[in-house]
């Protein structure tokens, strides 16, 4: 909140207030459902990521990742432990720590798509007048996220390559009298499912398929990301509007409650800045965008979260410390097929 206040100490909120009513009604509806399908593509993709550990339906996969930024927009980032504890309630054949590295994994697709769409866009888009030297710097900052994101990819290849030696080593590493027998259980088991959620880096159709979900969802996000742009009669272009999605997502991982309301804003503003808007209509397309990319989501979670038939007490249950350490110590026998080196 305090960047929410940082940032909007000098607005003239008349002038915020009257561009939000000027907005284009009928962008912002085209570009809610582009996000509502987003939602959809999520939960498709992460169908596929699960396919090497379990089958899991689609709509409950659909279910779960509405809850799931729904949690993350009231609570912030913390609320991304909902969605590993949520499914296992809503699909008994799933597990908390399968669905938690398939998750991280997800992360992994998402950054890499983002940097590129970032990155690749950069070499397109013109400068605005009298900011050539900062966005040199911006273009640096993209092939330095290019390059850790291939040096990312590279280390999750080999890891998944020579998983068995290393789970071998860690156990030997970490057999100490002084370390807890349930975190060394728990670390174990962990390496253990990420190397069957990265099965699909040894599988080129499966890793088509979720980069081919990847590219579509980022493009569901995108294309309403102009849209946005559009109906407040902004002087860009689609290009323009990979520029701000950047700007808008890299402030997510910002841990403040209301899908990091405040940072986004503060982002998604001082990109459209930099392009040359006007502060208080800059101001005002980042609240319109932002309501645009969460609205669904909370839209549908609370629909699930009361209509869901889940049992408070067990999700309290699934959320408690001893009890996720439990279920991310039950190993799954299906490591020894996916394992690359045994």
């Amino acid at each position: 909140m305090f960047i929410f206040w940082f940032f909007g100490r000098n607005l003239d909120w008349a002038q915020v207030s009257a561009s939000l009513r000027a907005a284009n009604p009928i962008y912002l509806a085209l570009a809610t459902l582009g996000i509502c399908a987003g939602y959809f593509l999520r939960a498709v993709r992460w169908q596929v990521l699960l396919a090497p550990i379990t089958k899991v339906s689609l709509k409950e996969l659909f279910a779960t990742t509405t809850v799931g930024f729904t949690a993350i927009f009231f609570i912030g980032r913390m609320g991304e432990i909902v969605r590993p504890m949520w499914l296992p309630m809503r699909d008994k054949r799933v597990r908390p720590s399968a669905a938690l590295v398939t998750l991280g994994v997800e992360r992994v697709f998402d950054m890499a798509a983002l940097v590129s769409f970032f990155a690749v866009n950069l070499l397109f888009i013109s400068p605005p007048a009298g900011r050539e030297s900062e966005f040199e710097t911006i273009k640096l900052f993209g092939l330095l996220m290019v390059a850790g994101v291939i040096i990312g990819f590279a280390a999750l290849i080999i890891f998944q390559r020579i998983s068995g030696r290393v789970i071998d080593w860690t156990a030997t590493f970490i057999d100490r009298r002084w370390i807890p027998a349930r975190l060394q259980r728990v670390v174990l088991s962990i390496l253990r499912r990420l190397a069957e959620a990265l099965g699909i880096l040894r599988d080129w159709r499966q890793a088509f398929w979720v980069s081919f979900w990847t590219l579509l969802l980022w493009l569901a996000i995108a294309v309403p990301t102009w849209l946005v742009l559009l109906a407040f009669d902004l002087p860009l272009t689609l290009s323009d509007a990979l520029f701000i999605m950047g700007f808008a997502t890299i402030s997510s991982v910002v841990p403040t409650p209301g899908g990091a309301a405040g940072a986004f804003h503060a982002a998604t503003a001082g990109g459209l800045i930099f392009l040359g808007i006007a502060q208080n209509e800059a101001f005002a397309t980042a609240f319109a965008m932002h309501l645009v990319y969460f609205a669904p989501a909370v839209l549908f979670g609370l629909y699930y979260f009361f209509h869901g038939d889940i049992s408070i007490e067990r999700f309290r249950s699934l959320l408690s410390g001893e009890n996720a350490e439990r279920e991310i110590e039950s190993d799954s026998p299906n490591f020894e097929a996916v394992s690359g080196d045994r």
